[in-house]
């Protein structure tokens, strides 16, 4: 259990920060600077993470039957900057 809390909170921690590069490096530099490679790439990886940490969620919803509440708001933060660090100090430290 400990260690699936563990990939959980890893991957909640680079899905967090591909989010942030994405959002304040590669989305300027693609309209202020006209580099959308930086987006395809930045981006790439940022949906690799984000499914890699849904999957992931679910599979914790599962093992540890979290409530529906919890599972669904640790989701949620995933679409809001830096709310993947919130979801982990709130739920995911074991």
């Amino acid at each position: 259990m400990k260690k699936s809390l563990s990939t959980l909170r890893l991957l909640a921690l680079l899905e967090g920060i591909s989010f942030l590069v994405l959002l304040c490096i590669a989305m300027p530099l693609k309209y202020y600077f006209d580099k959308p490679d930086s987006v395809k790439i930045v981006g790439m990886a940022h949906g690799i993470l984000f499914v890699l940490y849904t999957v992931n969620l679910l599979i914790i919803h599962l093992k540890l039957k979290w409530n529906i509440g919890k599972t669904f708001g640790a989701f949620i933060a995933s679409f809001i900057p830096f709310g993947t660090f919130y979801a982990d100090k709130k739920w995911f430290r074991g």
